[in-house]
């Protein structure tokens, strides 16, 4: 009866294994090529507060959003086998909705700000339903059915809001795009943990990955065992609007305003690669929070590390492309079931070791 567990054990732990040794090779790179590059030391921000400044706080605290849109990104993968490319757009109507939101009220308080994010929410899941509904009601292939929003999603953004970049100047929407007075840590970070254990907690007291999983292996086996396919995926579509809605918030906090055409722009690429470097089947099916996080930092670390060197901006896209196809292939069912039979046969009695367990 151990043995079962031992196995389950064992695939998750080596469903890390690429992430993890990508994110040691870059780690080992900027230690010989700059041992600075890990130094942190404690700042005075303008407001007087002290904060932690150097490259890795720069890096945990500027992939936030994309850790957290990674989040939702994966269980829409793992639920519909397929990917969302319109989370930009509709962070950027979310924005939006905020904005909007919050400016109705005679002044920016808390109780403003609550309102705005209540509605950016509510917003960004309604557009997310309609992703889902015509992902799982009509089983338009998602990449397809998102590009609708990706096409238009800033357009509408416009519409709410105008061409105009609307200033937010509040202590309380700082604090979320900074740092706590008497925190030095910065708040984004904290938020990705939040969300993190969130998602832990609800995968913890429901089915919802069981159900997810289930529902992106196989439609007919879940449908048949009382899972309905429609509703996990229109769930999934619910919980990546959350994220995009808190992404999008962290956004205007950073900047302490709203633009709808540079918003979150293009994090549905980086999104979709946190997804695939974290070893997670792009088809569907089994997935880990854990390894697209993962790679939302190696994302990040990448472009850092690449600005560090001093390239140029034009070509640093291209370099990250080059990159991330090595740590995919890499990663890739293919290239893992050759190693695996590789270290079979290097392994003494490995054949036989397999052929007993069986």
């Amino acid at each position: 009866m151990s043995v079962p567990v031992k196995r389950k054990k064992a695939s998750g732990l080596s469903q890390l294994i690429i992430p993890l040794v990508a994110l040691g090779l870059l780690l080992l790179f900027n230690l010989i090529r700059d041992p600075g590059f890990y130094s942190v030391s404690i700042a005075v921000n303008n407001a007087g507060n002290p904060v932690l400044s150097g490259n890795m706080i720069s890096i945990i605290d500027s992939a936030s959003e994309l850790a957290i849109i990674a989040m939702g990104m994966t269980l829409v993968t793992a639920a519909c086998g397929g990917q969302d490319i319109s989370v930009g757009a509709v962070g950027a109507i979310a924005g939006a909705v905020f904005v909007k939101v919050v400016f109705a009220f005679e002044s920016i308080t808390a109780g403003a700000l609550l309102a705005g994010l209540a509605a950016c929410i509510l917003g960004a899941v309604l557009f997310k339903l309609f992703n889902g509904t015509l992902v799982a009601v009509f089983r338009i292939q998602p990449m397809i059915a998102t590009l609708i929003l990706y096409s238009c999603g800033r357009s509408i953004a416009y519409w709410i809001n105008g061409d105009a970049t609307p200033q937010i100047s509040s202590p309380i929407l700082s604090a979320v795009g900074m740092t706590i007075p008497g925190i030095p840590v910065p708040t984004p970070i904290f938020l990705v943990i939040l969300t993190g254990l969130l998602m832990m907690l609800l995968f913890r007291v429901t089915n919802t990955r069981l159900y997810t999983q289930t529902v992106g292996i196989n439609q007919g086996a879940a449908r048949l065992n009382g899972i309905n396919p429609v509703r996990i995926k229109l769930l999934s579509f619910v919980l990546l609007g959350v994220c995009v809605a808190v992404a999008a918030v962290i956004g205007i906090a950073r900047l302490g305003n709203l633009s709808h055409k540079t918003i979150l722009a293009d994090i549905e690429m980086d999104a979709i690669l946190a997804v695939a470097i974290g070893g997670n089947n792009l088809g569907g099916g089994r997935f880990r929070l854990s390894g697209s996080i993962l790679g939302a930092y190696i994302i990040q670390m990448l472009t850092t590390t690449l600005y560090a060197m001093n390239v140029a901006t034009v070509n640093v896209k291209a370099y990250k492309a080059i990159v991330i196809i090595v740590i995919v292939v890499a990663g890739s069912p293919v290239v893992k079931a050759r190693l695996s039979a590789l270290l079979n046969r290097v392994r003494p009695g490995g054949a036989a070791g397999l052929r007993g367990v069986s």
